[in-house]
């Protein structure tokens, strides 16, 4: 594996390659649910920032899915969003540093890390389509700049000019953005303390789903991700880590009113394919969202960036994480384990992905040693 190499404008770039998920998601429960936006907006950039710091490679920061999800659908109060970070940020706290979060990774098949791989960049294709197609000529012209200048030319920050290009064929339709409010003056307040109910309906309702996504995909996978692209350079990213810092941020950021994040393997590829390289590019993120949060009137200038340039960049990462090497490299026999985990996931979740996975595995297994024997 080459040692990395360091280009500020690339790490700008790819700074920027992860905001098709943080916006709609993260920045979208500001505007639909109602959440107070600096809290949230100091909670993701607290976490950028201390993630580049401590890893040093462009390892993302993501609203855990589920739980904004359940969020922007469902009558979810602020307190039992606080009572679910708490309890996420314990658990994960726990299976980090007891190291159990890595003997479990050890013991995941590489063909259903693969499948389930496949199976969450077919996910957030499918959310890249939806968010095109609310103006499909300017999610359209942004993808071709995007591919254009990725592939001929490498040098140029293309998320920066992918951007640029949206927000002036934007203005040209009216193509809509994110209905984000307008802060005329930085405010601050704490939510009030989870009560009984609200611990129950946060462990029931928000925590069991969450969680199957984010030993999946925030931690193991993102670990096998970072190693396929840093290699050695990697090694600070071990599941035991990932699962230790995203209960941190959780337990403290959380009930100060932050949104519940995580890391993620598809934020780990959109960053890379848009260039990012080293921890300056979350860094960087976490200053502009800092940025964001402060100067009143910040949000406007998020909201004008229309929802189909966003789309346009997260389908880019969506294949990006889909189509991984080592899904080009396995053993025939384990293409219908790898289908069948992620035919699973798309139509379930995660977690039910893996268990068919593993299950599959299994047979496949069986089946390769009875061949041997015979």
């Amino acid at each position: 594996m080459p040692s990395i190499q360091k280009d500020p404008v690339k790490d700008a770039s790819g700074a920027l390659g992860d905001i098709g998920t943080l916006i709609p998601l993260g920045l979208g429960a500001i505007g639909l649910a109602g959440l107070a936006p600096i809290p949230v907006l100091l909670g993701f950039a607290a976490f950028y920032i201390a993630t580049g710091l401590y890893y040093r490679l462009p390892i993302p920061v993501q609203p855990m899915k589920a739980v904004t999800a359940l969020l922007l659908t469902t009558q979810v109060s602020s307190q039992s969003l606080i009572a679910s970070g708490v309890l996420i940020g314990v658990i994960l706290l726990l299976l980090g540093s007891t190291g159990w979060i890595n003997r479990a990774a050890r013991l995941m098949p590489r063909s259903v890390l693969s499948g389930l791989q496949l199976g969450l960049g077919l996910m957030l294709a499918n959310m890249s389509i939806g968010l095109m197609a609310t103006s499909l000529p300017v999610g359209l012209v942004t993808l071709s700049i995007l591919i254009i200048t990725l592939k001929m030319l490498p040098n140029m920050p293309a998320t920066l000019i992918g951007l640029c290009a949206a927000m002036t064929i934007g203005m040209l339709l009216g193509a809509p953005g994110l209905p984000l409010p307008v802060m005329d003056r930085v405010t601050f307040a704490l939510p009030g303390l989870p009560g009984i109910n609200d611990w129950q309906q946060a462990f029931s309702l928000l925590v069991l789903p969450q969680l199957a996504l984010t030993i999946t995909n925030a931690i193991v996978l993102t670990a096998l991700v970072a190693e396929d692209y840093f290699g050695e350079q990697s090694r600070r990213v071990s599941p035991a880590r990932l699962s230790v810092t995203t209960g941190l941020a959780n337990l403290f950021m959380v009930p100060l009113g932050a949104l519940p994040m995580c890391h993620g393997a598809g934020g780990l590829a959109a960053h890379y394919r848009f260039g990012a390289r080293t921890g300056l590019a979350p860094v960087l993120l976490g200053t502009c969202l800092l940025a964001v949060a402060f100067i009143p009137g910040g949000l406007s200038v998020i909201a004008a960036i229309p929802t189909a340039g966003l789309g346009a960049l997260l389908l880019v990462a969506a294949v990006e994480l889909a189509m991984s090497r080592r899904l080009w490299t396995v053993k025939p026999s384990c293409w219908p384990v790898i289908a069948i985990t992620a035919l699973v996931t798309v139509w379930a979740d995660p977690f039910f992905g893996l268990l068919a996975g593993v299950a599959s595995e299994t047979v496949r297994a069986a089946w390769v040693r009875g061949k041997e024997i015979a």
